[in-house]
């Protein structure tokens, strides 16, 4: 078996001869080691511990982290170690590791981006936990339901049009780099490791620590080791403190990890979003008697201003902006649509006969996109009927959009390594706004459909990316991301109602998880059922301010040319900061500019080190953040963790 063989770059090769070169000289042979039962349960363990990484920083920032290079890297560490000390005894070839990092991703990412939109939505509007099984038997199928639509793609984007799935790249790219021994591969690992015991270290001082004092586990003279999460400014704003208004310093580091991963552009666009919310528009709506009237109208908890109503006020502007960027975004994806659409004839057509097809027992068969959405649709459609009241036939459309828009949502993936996961949830809630108007809970779990199967769908393409580069089996690849779904839900079912046992945790003025993602599903629901006249004039009037913006700056990004696009601000970023802490936003400002001086003085070393150092830390913190809110849980820090 030939395991150095050279890459190839296959989209020079003509269309008609892909498959033959491809397996000629790419593809390692069926009697390399893949999806080994160590392979699955060591991406199964890692995946179920990132979900909870993921969790926890969903909850905080709207966002997923990639799960696959700190997986790969991860488990490289742990499988040379355990051979060291003979608890192995052969190395885990590429081809495991690379079954291992889709088990892995799946468990830790598909399963998490529901809880983190649609179901902790649905709890901020209806105060309402979803039954244990109705959550697992959802988390499941919708990650199923993703699997296998994106079986029928995998050939056509893949294969033939060689999309280039940026991130799989980058994880065929570090599984190469770590196999091919010397000290980088260590120095990855080993800075991964170290960044994750700092984070986790740092995190129990900031939020276990005071709580052990209290809760008097601890002498009360080690009260005076908690480190603060954030640092007041000194000066006033309208007469009042700036930490009225949210203005805070941050120290926390687990934002800052996470800004050297999204980049300065994207951080940039943050700080200067949370300037104008917090440090210009909260002091004017103060003065204006904004925040007392939206509380005499029950859309705040207190009349007084605080950085809560701040963010309360400013998801509006937010959720608009995002959203109409987002649509605009994929209103330019035309020729991606089209593709994809013209791409369904290649992708149901008749299959070529099995004899002259020299993948047949390669690729996933269409027998298995059958059976898998058959058996996924069905089981999402008949828990939209019975849990939330949704028509059988309008749930059978929300299984069909879920189709044609992941379709869309894994172009773009392809294309961009972006996942368009919450336009083509916002493209399903507008569409039942209007067939089920006044229905929130079946607009945002319709909505759920489809942006679930999107990610799941896009999160397996990539990972089958990796797969095709390195000449893995496709089947047993989808086998090991199909088992990471059964992993990840069994681990974040039960840390869902841990961390968030009530709406209390993600809503309101003092709100411990800011929630974003679900703000902003949460925002459109109530838009689309109670109409513009629920919100008060000034949130009206940042929303069309914010939905001009969005649709401004999405057009410029688009049109400008390509080297003026970093002076671009990010709509994301521009409205993602209406809907975090002032902090929070501060804080990936900073992460980014370290990292991009550092990429810029010290580029090798940027390249070694940002990433696993980032991912060390943004997975210590949320874990330790995790195990904290366990230990509250079975009252041995007393109480909720603090907000």
């Amino acid at each position: 078996m030939d395991t150095d063989r050279q890459p190839v770059d296959l989209a020079r090769v003509p269309v008609a001869d892909r498959d033959r070169v491809w397996l000629e000289r790419v593809y390692r042979g069926d009697d390399a080691p893949q999806a080994t039962l160590r392979a699955i349960l060591m991406g199964g363990v890692i995946g179920g511990v990132m979900s909870l990484s993921n969790l926890y920083i969903g909850l905080k920032t709207g966002w997923g982290l990639g799960v696959g290079i700190t997986a790969c890297i991860v488990s490289y560490a742990v499988w040379q170690a355990l051979m060291r000390f003979g608890l192995a005894r052969t190395e885990m070839t590429i081809l495991e590791n690379n079954c291992m990092q889709s088990t892995a991703t799946s468990a830790g990412v598909s399963t998490g981006g529901t809880m983190v939109s649609a179901i902790a939505a649905y709890l901020i509007i209806f105060d309402e936990q979803l039954s244990p099984a109705v959550l697992t038997a959802w988390t499941v199928f919708l990650a199923l339901l993703g699997v296998a639509i994106a079986v029928p793609m995998k050939r056509q984007m893949i294969n033939r049009e060689q999309l280039a799935f940026p991130s799989g790249v980058a994880a065929a790219e570090t599984l190469r780099s770590l196999y091919a021994g010397g000290g980088t591969a260590l120095r990855k690992a080993r800075s991964l490791f170290l960044a994750l015991a700092a984070g986790a270290v740092v995190k129990w001082f900031v939020e276990g620590h005071a709580a052990a004092v209290t809760a008097a586990a601890l002498p009360a003279w080690c009260a005076l080791l908690a480190i603060p999460a954030t640092l007041p400014l000194g000066f006033r704003l309208g007469g009042r403190p700036a930490s009225a208004y949210g203005l805070a310093l941050p120290v926390d580091p687990q934002m800052m990890a996470a800004g050297a991963i999204v980049g300065l552009r994207t951080a940039a666009s943050m700080a200067a979003g949370a300037v104008v919310l917090y440090a210009v528009l909260g002091p004017r709506l103060e003065a204006a008697g904004v925040f007392a009237e939206m509380h005499a109208a029950g859309a705040l908890d207190r009349p007084e201003v605080s950085a809560g109503a701040v963010r309360r006020w400013g998801l509006w502007t937010g959720s608009a902006l995002m959203v109409s960027a987002g649509l605009t975004a994929f209103a330019f994806q035309w020729r991606s649509l089209v593709h994809a659409l013209a791409g369904l004839r290649g992708l149901v057509g008749r299959p070529v006969a099995a004899g002259h097809d020299p993948l047949a027992r390669i690729e996933v068969p269409m027998s298995w996109f059958l059976a898998g959405t058959l058996v996924a649709g069905t089981g999402c459609i008949i828990i939209m009927h019975r849990a939330w009241q949704v028509p059988l036939h309008l749930g059978l459309v929300a299984v069909l959009l879920a189709f044609v828009l992941s379709l869309v949502a894994c172009r773009a993936a392809g294309e961009t390594d972006i996942t368009p996961i919450g336009a083509m949830g916002k493209v399903t809630q507008l569409f039942y706004g209007v067939a089920l108007p006044q229905r929130m809970d079946a607009n945002l779990m319709t909505a759920g459909v489809t942006a679930g199967a999107a990610g799941a769908a896009a999160d397996l393409l990539t990972d089958l990316k990796s797969g095709y580069l390195l000449g893995a089996n496709a089947r047993l690849q989808t086998l090991a991301q199909a088992a990471g779904i059964l992993f990840g839900t069994a681990v974040i079912v039960p840390a869902w109602y841990v961390l968030v046992p009530d709406a209390s945790v993600i809503s309101g003025d003092t709100a411990r998880f800011t929630a974003p993602a679900a703000s902003v599903w949460a925002s459109v629901a109530q838009l689309l059922s109670r109409g513009f006249d629920s919100l008060h004039v000034t949130c009206q009037r940042g929303m069309l301010a914010g939905a001009v913006l969005g649709i401004a700056i999405t057009v410029i990004e688009q049109l400008a040319p390509r080297r003026l696009a970093r002076w671009i601000p990010s709509a994301t970023g521009l409205g993602l900061a209406f809907v975090i802490e002032f902090h929070d936003s501060l804080a990936f400002l900073v992460g980014a500019t370290v990292a991009a001086a550092l990429a810029r003085l010290r580029p090798a070393a940027a390249e070694t080190y940002v990433v696993p150092v980032s991912s060390g830390i943004i997975a210590g913190e949320s874990l330790m953040g995790v195990a904290i809110a366990f230990l509250h849980a079975a009252g041995l820090l007393g109480g909720h963790p603090p907000g």
